[in-house]
C-alpha cells in the first residue's frame, strides 16, 4: 500500500506534497514521488532535463523525509494522467494527491491533468487546495469539516468508504449533501406533484431527509449522525454542492465519479468540483469501493414484503420478518386495484404477522396500497418511499409459455429496481 503524489514541482504542489507526506506518516506507509516529463520535452532537451526533474525530486524526497515520513520517486515519460494511473495500479497505490487547478499551474486546470486524472484513476484523488487545514486536522489539531455529496450510486458508495476510512487520520465532521430534480423525484417516489415546478413539499422533504439519513447511517459516529442537506437544482448538481460547501466552510468537498468521457463531462459532479470548488476536492472512482473481506456487511433494518394473498404470496411474510434484524421494521403491503374494502384487507395482512416477529423487537406495519393495474410500479415506488433495504416476493416458480401468459410481478420488480429482491419459492410437492 503507498500514497503517490503527482508534482510539478509549483509552489502549490509542495504544499500538496506537505499534505501527502502528513498522511503516509500518519497511516504508516511509503508515500512516492512522481513527476512525468512531456515526450517532446524530453526528446528536445535529452540528458539535461532528466539530471534536472531527478535532481528535484531527490530535493523534495530530503525535504519531506523530515516530517517523518518514508518517500521514494519515479520519474517517468508520456502523458501524465496515463502514466500516474499505470504507477498506481502498479503500486496498488490507495490515495494520490496533487494540487487543485490554479493559474499558478495552469496546465492542472480544467481538461488539463487533475481533471484528466480524476477520469483515469482506479484510487481516490485528493486535489489539495489549502494545504493548511489538512495538515492540522492530521496533526490532531482540528477536526475536519467534510461534505459528501449523495446520491444513488456505486460512486457515492465507495465515497461514503472512504470518508469513513478518513476517521483513521483524524477527527472528522461530515455533512451529506443532496441536490435533487423534483420533478424526478415525485415520479420515483409517487407523490402528488404540486403545480410549481420546483417547489418540494413538506412531505417529499421528508422522505428525502429520511433517505438521505438512511443513505449515511454507515457515517454516525460516536452517537452523532452526520448533518443532512437536500435541496432542489435546476442547473449542475455540482455548482449547488459548491456553493453548500462554501456557505458551510468545509475543508474538503467529498465526491463520487463515474469516469464520464467527453460530452458526458457536461454532467459529471467531479469535472466541475475540481473547476469551480474554493476548498480542497477528493474525487472517489466506483472502483475504490471496498470489496471482498474489506466489504462491510449490509445490515437490513427496513425490508418490504408484498403478498396478493396467495399462499405463496403470504408465504414470503414470514421471510421478510427472518431477514429484518431485531429493532428493525417490515413493511407488509397489498396492492389492490381500488380503494375499496381497504380496511378489511389490512385486516387480512394483520392476521399475517408472525407472533414471533414482535416478540424478538421486529416492528410489522401494514399498509394497503391502491395501484389499479400497475401493481409494479405501486410497489416499487412504496419501496423508494420507505427506503427499503430489501423486497421481498412470493414467487410461483412459473417458467416459459406459463410465465410469458400470466406475467411475472416478481419478474418486472427483478428489472426494475436497484434493491436486493429476496424471491420465495413455494416448496416442491
Amino acid at each position: 500500500m503507498t500514497i503517490l503524489c503527482a508534482t510539478n514541482f509549483s509552489d502549490v504542489a509542495r504544499r500538496a506534497s506537505d499534505v501527502a507526506a502528513e498522511l503516509a506518516r500518519k497511516a504508516g506507509v511509503p508515500l512516492l514521488l512522481v513527476h512525468v516529463l512531456n515526450t517532446n520535452s524530453a526528446r528536445a532537451f535529452g540528458d539535461a532535463l532528466v539530471r534536472a526533474a531527478e535532481a528535484a525530486l531527490t530535493d523534495e524526497r530530503r525535504r519531506l523525509e523530515r516530517s517523518g515520513a518514508k518517500v521514494g520517486w519515479e520519474l517517468l515519460t508520456g502523458e501524465p494522467e496515463r502514466e500516474v494511473a499505470n504507477l498506481a495500479r502498479a503500486r496498488a497505490a490507495t490515495l494520490v494527491v496533487t494540487a487543485s487547478p490554479t493559474h499558478e499551474a495552469p496546465f492542472l486546470g480544467v481538461g488539463g491533468t487533475v481533471d484528466r486524472l480524476a477520469q483515469a484513476l482506479d484510487a481516490p484523488l485528493l486535489a489539495v487546495r489549502d494545504a493548511r487545514s489538512l495538515e492540522a486536522w492530521v496533526r490532531g489539531e482540528r477536526p475536519l469539516k467534510v461534505l459528501l455529496g449523495v446520491d444513488h450510486s456505486l460512486p457515492f458508495e465507495a465515497a461514503r468508504d472512504w470518508v469513513k476510512g478518513l476517521r483513521a487520520f483524524g477527527a472528522v465532521d461530515v455533512l451529506g449533501g443532496r441536490v435533487v430534480w423534483p420533478d424526478a423525484e415525485y415520479r420515483r417516489l409517487g407523490l402528488t406533484r404540486p403545480m410549481e415546478f420546483t417547489e418540494v413539499t413538506p412531505e417529499l422533504q421528508s422522505v428525502l431527509k429520511r433517505e438521505t439519513e438512511v443513505l449515511l447511517s454507515p457515517l454516525a459516529h460516536g452517537g452523532a449522525a452526520p448533518r443532512v442537506f437536500v435541496q432542489p437544482g435546476l442547473g449542475r448538481i455540482a455548482d449547488s454542492l459548491v456553493e453548500l460547501a462554501a456557505v458551510e466552510q468545509v475543508d474538503l468537498l467529498v465526491v463520487g465519479t463515474h469516469h464520464r468521457r467527453a460530452l458526458g463531462k457536461m454532467w459529471s459532479v467531479s469535472h466541475h468540483a475540481l473547476r469551480l470548488a474554493s476548498m480542497s476536492v477528493a474525487c472517489v472512482p466506483a472502483q475504490a469501493a471496498l470489496a471482498g473481506m474489506d466489504a462491510p456487511l449490509p445490515a437490513f433494518h427496513d425490508v418490504l414484503v408484498a403478498t396478493d394473498f396467495s399462499d405463496t404470496g403470504n408465504r414470503a411474510v414470514a421471510y421478510a420478518c427472518g431477514l429484518v434484524s431485531p429493532g428493525g421494521t417490515v413493511h407488509l403491503v397489498h396492492v389492490a386495484e381500488t380503494d375499496r374494502e381497504l380496511a378489511a384487507e389490512a385486516q387480512r395482512l394483520e392476521a399475517l404477522v408472525p407472533r414471533e416477529a414482535e416478540a424478538t423487537g421486529r416492528r410489522v406495519r401494514v399498509e394497503v396500497l391502491v395501484g389499479g393495474k400497475d401493481t409494479v410500479t405501486a410497489l416499487l415506488q412504496a419501496a423508494e418511499r420507505r427506503s427499503a433495504d430489501a423486497i421481498v416476493l412470493g414467487t410461483h416458480g412459473r417458467t416459459g409459455l406459463k410465465r410469458a401468459v400470466l406475467g411475472s410481478v416478481a419478474q418486472a420488480v427483478l428489472a426494475r429496481t436497484e434493491r436486493p429482491v429476496l424471491l420465495v419459492r413455494p416448496p416442491t410437492t
